[in-house]
C-alpha cells in the first residue's frame, strides 16, 4: 500500500521573499548591534564578557530568525550565501537566478542599515551615525576569509545531505563559535558588515575597514564553494535548499513569462 505523495509548496512570490530577507537581515543586525551596546553597559570593564554576551545573543537571535523566515525566503540574510546559491545551481537550473540574487542583495543591505539604525534608537543613541572602530589588520582579513568559507561549506553540506532542517541550530552554533575562533569575530556577511558601519558602538566597523572585510568575505565564499564542489559533487542538485527549503520552482512552461515581475520564476527544465 503506497502513501499519498507529499505536496511540495510553491515558491513564494519574490516580493514576499524580499520582505523576509529585509526583515531578517534588519533584525539580525539589530540583535548584533543592540546586544553589543547592552554588553558595554552591563560589563563596561570586561571586554571578554562583552563579547560573550554579544555572541550569545547573536547565536539565539540568528537561529530564531532562520526558523521564523526560512520557509519564506530561505533565510539567506547574506549576499554571499545568495550568490553561492546561484553559482551552484545555474548549470542545472536549480538555485536562484542572477536577477533574484541582485534583488536579495539590495534587500539584505537595506535591512542591515535599517537594523543598525533601529538598535541605535532603542538605546537612545543618535539614529544616524558612522562607526569609528578601525578593524583592518592582516589577521582580521584572514579571519573573515576563514569564517565565510566555513559558513558556505556548512550551509551547502547540510543541503546536500538532506539536513537543511538543522540549519537554524547549526548555523547559529557555527557563528557563535566563529565569534571566538576568528580574529575578526566573524562578520562573514557583506550586508551585516555594511549595516554595522552605521553604529559607533561595540559592534561597529569604520567605513575605511569595511571594503577589505567585504572583499575577504567574497574570497571566503569562493573558497567555501570550491570545497563544497569537491566534497559534495552533487551539491548543484540541492541548491534550492539553501539555507532552508522554501518551496519548489515551477517546471518548464510554454514560451513566454509565466510569472511576470518575478525574475526567480524563470522557465526551468522539468524532471527527465
Amino acid at each position: 500500500m503506497t502513501g499519498t505523495p507529499r505536496t511540495v509548496p510553491a515558491l513564494p512570490p519574490l516580493a514576499r521573499r524580499l520582505l523576509a530577507e529585509f526583515l531578517g537581515t534588519a533584525l539580525l543586525v539589530t540583535v548584533v548591534v543592540g546586544s553589543g551596546v547592552a554588553a558595554q553597559q552591563l560589563s563596561p570593564t570586561d571586554t571578554g564578557l562583552q563579547l560573550l554576551e554579544n555572541s550569545t545573543a547573536t547565536v539565539f537571535g540568528l537561529a530564531v530568525l532562520i526558523v521564523m523566515l526560512g520557509p519564506i525566503s530561505g533565510a539567506h540574510f547574506n549576499p554571499v550565501v545568495s550568490a553561492a546559491d546561484w553559482l551552484l545551481g545555474r548549470r542545472r537550473g536549480t538555485g536562484m537566478t542572477g536577477s533574484a540574487v541582485g534583488a536579495y542583495a539590495l534587500a539584505q543591505i537595506a535591512g542591515g542599515i535599517a537594523g543598525a539604525v533601529l538598535a541605535n534608537v532603542m538605546f537612545d543613541l543618535s539614529a544616524f551615525q558612522l562607526s569609528t572602530k578601525e578593524r583592518i589588520t592582516a589577521g582580521h582579513v584572514v579571519g573573515e576569509v576563514v569564517a565565510t568559507a566555513g559558513l558556505i561549506l556548512l550551509i551547502f553540506a547540510l543541503a546536500r545531505t538532506g539536513r537543511a532542517a538543522l540549519s537554524a541550530a547549526a548555523v547559529g552554533a557555527y557563528i557563535g563559535a566563529a565569534y571566538w575562533f576568528t580574529s575578526s569575530t566573524s562578520f562573514a556577511n557583506p550586508a551585516v558588515t555594511i549595516g554595522r558601519i552605521f553604529s559607533d558602538t561595540f559592534a561597529g566597523i569604520a567605513p575605511s575597514s569595511a571594503p577589505a572585510f567585504v572583499a575577504a568575505q567574497c574570497v571566503g565564499g569562493l573558497i567555501g564553494l570550491a570545497l563544497v564542489v569537491v566534497l559534495y559533487p552533487d551539491a548543484t542538485a540541492t541548491a534550492d535548499n539553501a539555507v532552508v527549503p522554501h518551496g519548489a520552482r515551477p517546471a518548464r512552461q510554454p514560451a513566454g513569462p509565466a510569472h511576470p515581475g518575478d525574475p526567480d520564476r524563470r522557465e526551468r527544465p522539468g524532471p527527465g
